[in-house]
């Protein structure tokens, strides 16, 4: 098949959504163990490693299942190590590092390359008689996870063995085994049923085509994740192998291996018909999309869209990011419209509005739902926060210019009445408005409410306690919306134009003229604070009348100056004494380098927003989204990630997939036209 192909200095895109990491990349233990793959199952499970295949996070495992979805994500197989014989000799294709820092086997080098088809990943290993490629997806809505070994029609025969190593943990830990640590193994269903203890939840490996099993119940020891290192955690686990899987390939053969904790009869054995249904449905995704790139956020927007459990109904919300955070207030409703409007996911979208409506407790949105382990039998709510409410309020009005759904707001039109009554009377963590000027104050020590949340202990690294930038801006905008959503259900609009009227004309109180631009927060324990921060773009991107024009010229300066870098923005300004550029070592210091400089990409949305606003040049848009494209080939492959180091090269780190960096940048890529932020 022929193909075009636009280079992108250190990786290939193919057309046809093929993301290609080539030889010499492969074959580069450290730029290979920092590309990272993942696929999902829409129900908070995954199945993620390195390009390797080696393991450099205690996240990483070929089965990482969901089993109180979309949390409780447990590790059970955690990788399939494999060896080829042909022609007498051994080839061993896995990569593994140990906590010596010794790499043993050294798989990678026979890794000619990998193709990315959407977000499913193919390995192709090639020696002098053999070509094999490894595919590996997951069934979406089912813990199961497929991976398949198809041996090239122009190779000799091999006797493929895999070496499944297994574990039983949660995913934010790791795991020591024992010598007395017996795992419970069981032919059943033309396969083995693995169960690591009495009260864990079994998984079962199907071989398809049937494959001969050896059982060998012996344990690997001290196998070293390296990213957790760097973040000052534990970084090493042991892994169980109760036996081996082998079976002889002849030439144009496959061989897949289906692990999984579902029931037998919901299994598709036929593997072609799984990967066909897998290609199919990310197709349907992308239909629509204009460019390879548009194709690609499309696609990789799915993954973060998954089930939750409300009051016995099965409704959607938004995973905040790969591979540790669960579902997040504030995160759902920013990433809501470029996940699932400029997506066309309308009734996805209904789903999660009506989904968080029903946690609203004293006029607030849940902050986030805490994981809980696969045995726990209730989940907490958090609430510590002042902005996902708010934001709550801008995802319901993007949703009804997309749709126009008048139901949904008869129906959710008490509640947001509700929080407005609860916002103005006052309600959790000192969140109230000020009847002296209209604006909103939020906060209490030792406690974080705004999305520069970082906390260590007891220490809040920006507490913003006071009347945040961000939070006022978006303060109006609900009360604006109340004023134009109120006669559409019958109700009267002058009690939020009063309120929002009195926001418009205390908003001057922002304005820092020596810096020529707005104060981060005003009215604070320690008065107002100038410091140079992103979130007073979100006064020029949610309204056009809250700052002056040339006061919105010079904020966009200085902005562009001081903040802006290819891949999102700074989260301080670098003559801050504050500021921090790098991103490791112990939680600790990366939580102190957090919110203080880190770049951070899903504020470029804000960013392209407020410059179409107060500029009008759509060219803007482009200039500052050029570089999320290179960025599809570093850290996840096919994604956009949470946080990069504020200084060049601009190094990713956190997350390897997030929710609102894949949607902002989505967002404003494909547009903004009945998606834009204005009204």
């Amino acid at each position: 098949m022929s193909h075009t192909r636009v280079e992108f200095q250190d990786v290939v895109w193919y057309t046809q959504r093929m993301i290609v990491i080539p030889r010499e990349m492969c074959c580069d233990p450290n730029q290979a163990l920092a590309r990272e793959w993942i696929v999902t199952n829409g129900l908070g499970g995954f199945a993620s490693s390195t390009i390797t295949g080696a393991n450099t996070r205690r996240y990483h495992g070929l089965l990482v299942a969901a089993l109180k979805p979309p949390l409780a994500r447990t590790v059970m197989l955690s990788k399939l190590d494999e060896e080829v014989e042909v022609d007498g000799s051994t080839y061993r294709l896995a990569t593994n590092e140990y906590e010596s820092g010794t790499i043993h086997p050294d798989g990678y080098l026979y890794l000619e390359r990998v193709e990315l088809d959407g977000m499913i990943p193919s390995f192709i290993y090639r020696a002098a008689t053999f070509s094999l490629t490894k595919t590996v997806w997951m069934e979406h809505e089912q813990n199961t996870t497929y991976i398949r070994y198809a041996l090239a029609s122009d190779s000799q025969p091999i006797q493929l063995t895999l070496l499944p190593l297994s574990t039983y943990r949660d995913a934010h830990t790791e795991v020591r085994g024992s010598i007395d640590w017996h795992f419970e193994i069981e032919a059943k269903d033309g396969g083995v049923a693995i169960t690591a203890f009495p009260g864990a939840v079994p998984f079962r490996l199907l071989s398809v085509p049937a494959s001969e099993y050896v059982p060998l119940d012996l344990w690997y020891w001290r196998f070293k994740h390296r990213v957790e290192q760097e973040r000052g955690l534990d970084y090493v686990e042991d892994l169980y192998l109760p036996g081996l899987l082998r079976r002889r390939l002849m030439p144009g053969e496959a061989l897949t291996v289906i692990a999984t904790t579902e029931p037998p009869d919901k299994i598709d054995r036929d593997s072609a018909a799984a990967l066909q249904r897998a290609q199919a449905r990310q197709a349907a995704l992308a239909i629509g999309a204009c460019g390879e790139f548009e194709k690609q956020l499309m696609i990789a927007a799915d993954q973060f869209i998954v089930r939750r459990q409300v009051e016995g109904h099965s409704l959607h919300t938004i995973i905040a990011g790969y591979p540790w955070f669960g579902d997040w207030g504030r995160d759902t409703m920013i990433a809501l419209e470029g996940l699932t409007l400029a997506t066309r996911r309308y009734e996805h979208a209904r789903n999660i509005l009506l989904t968080f409506a029903k946690y609203v407790s004293q006029g607030m949105l849940p902050n986030r739902f805490p994981d809980i382990s696969a045995d726990a039998t209730t989940v907490s709510v958090e609430y510590n926060t002042v902005d996902a409410t708010l934001w709550y309020f801008h995802a319901i009005d993007r949703y009804l210019n997309a749709t126009g759904d008048a139901v949904l707001l008869e129906e959710l039109f008490p509640v947001l009445v509700s929080i407005v009554e609860w916002h103005v009377k006052g309600t959790r963590y000192n969140i109230h408005v000020d009847p002296s000027d209209g604006l909103l104050g939020a906060g209490e020590p030792g406690v974080q409410l705004t999305w520069m949340d970082a906390k260590v202990g007891d220490w809040v690294v920006t507490p913003r306690i006071g009347k945040p930038v961000e939070i006022n801006a978006l303060w109006y905008r609900a009360l604006r919306l109340m004023e134009q959503w109120a006669p559409r259900v019958g109700a009267r609009p002058s009690r939020y134009r009063d309120l929002a009227a009195r926001v418009h004309a205390s908003f001057y109180r922002y304005w820092f003229d020596a810096g020529g631009y707005l104060y981060d927060v005003i009215d604070g324990p320690e008065g107002n604070d100038p410091s140079l921060r992103p979130n007073q773009l979100f006064a020029l991107s949610l309204a056009d009348d809250l700052v002056p024009r040339e006061q919105a010229r010079s904020i966009l300066q200085i902005v562009e100056r001081e903040l802006l870098t290819p891949y999102g923005l700074r989260t301080l300004s670098p003559r801050d004494a504050n500021y921090r550029a790098i991103y490791r070592s112990n939680q600790q210091e990366r939580d102190a380098a957090y919110h203080q400089g880190i770049v951070w990409p899903w504020l470029i949305g804000a960013y392209v927003d407020a410059c179409l606003m107060v500029e009008g040049d759509s060219r803007v848009a482009q200039q500052a989204l050029a570089g999320f494209e290179k960025q599809l080939s570093h850290a996840g492959l096919g994604t956009l990630g949470e946080i990069h180091e504020a200084q060049p090269p601009f190094r990713p780190v956190g997350c390897f997939a997030q929710a609102w960096s894949v949607a902002e940048v989505l967002r404003t890529r494909i547009g903004n036209g009945l998606l834009s932020r204005s009204g």
